[in-house]
């Protein structure tokens, strides 16, 4: 009799500490996948996407102020630039203004925010970073303009629907330049064409920083990400490009 007490007893005992154990397991699970998951997603950050938003209007009507971007870092790694992709660089020199550093706010907020950017939700190092379309490759010859006022690339003149020109302008560009792409370089111009610190720009104000080192080149912008009501795959326009490659 006592045996068979000491049996209920035991079992009465045992239940808790099951309870207690599948608790724990349930936990360590949780964590073990919330790590991975972090894992995976600074990986996939690294090697083969991040986001990116937009600071300023030089892409517009492309790409609006505060978009957020999706950029694919495989390309020029693994995937070639080709002539009308959209590109993030890091500075090269003196393209971008000293701006102060923005406050983090308060810890939790902070906290959260560099999470994100670890795995590559939030881009805190995107004012350190410009974002413009590729004009011109290594060897390419870049022109402005001609008599229409298009740009004309190895003697081939684009017809640009992607661009954003004020009121009353047929000129494709502000100046007027005549260069050929060194190699390891590109040239590349904001779609807002007269609102944009981009190659251009710089051809006029300082030849020794017009190009962009392909080193610099973080990755092709592929799609809109953010807001929602502006989702949408980044179009490298190859029609408007088509006979460029040709030409060489």
């Amino acid at each position: 009799m006592t045996s068979e007490v000491e049996t209920v007893q035991d079992s009465r005992a045992e239940k808790p500490r099951r309870k207690s154990r599948g608790i724990k397991l349930f936990i360590r699970d949780i964590l073990l996948i919330f790590l991975a998951a972090l894992l995976i997603s600074f990986l996939i950050k690294t090697f083969f996407i991040r986001s990116f938003y937009i600071p300023s209007g030089s892409m517009m009507d492309t790409l609006q102020i505060n978009d957020r971007i999706i950029v694919n870092l495989m390309s020029p790694g693994l995937v070639p630039l080709k002539n009308g992709d959209v590109v993030v660089f890091k500075d090269p020199g003196g393209w971008l203004t000293a701006t102060p550093p923005q406050p983090k706010g308060n810890a939790f907020v902070s906290g959260f925010n560099d999470v994100l950017a670890f795995v590559g939700l939030s881009a805190p190092d995107s004012n350190d970073h410009l974002v413009k379309r590729i004009i011109g490759l290594p060897g390419d010859h870049v022109k402005c303009c001609n008599a229409f006022g298009q740009l004309i690339v190895n003697g081939v003149p684009l017809d640009e629907p992607y661009i954003k020109l004020p009121p009353g302008v047929t000129k494709d560009a502000p100046e007027d330049f005549d260069v050929t792409v060194p190699k390891g370089k590109l040239w590349v111009m904001g779609d807002n064409r007269y609102n944009s610190d981009d190659s251009a720009m710089h051809h006029v104000q300082d030849p020794s920083i017009q190009y962009v080192p392909i080193s610099d080149v973080v990755g092709r912008a592929v799609v809109i990400s953010w807001p929602i009501s502006r989702w949408a795959v980044l179009d490298d326009y190859p029609v408007v490009f088509r006979d460029v490659d040709k030409s060489k």
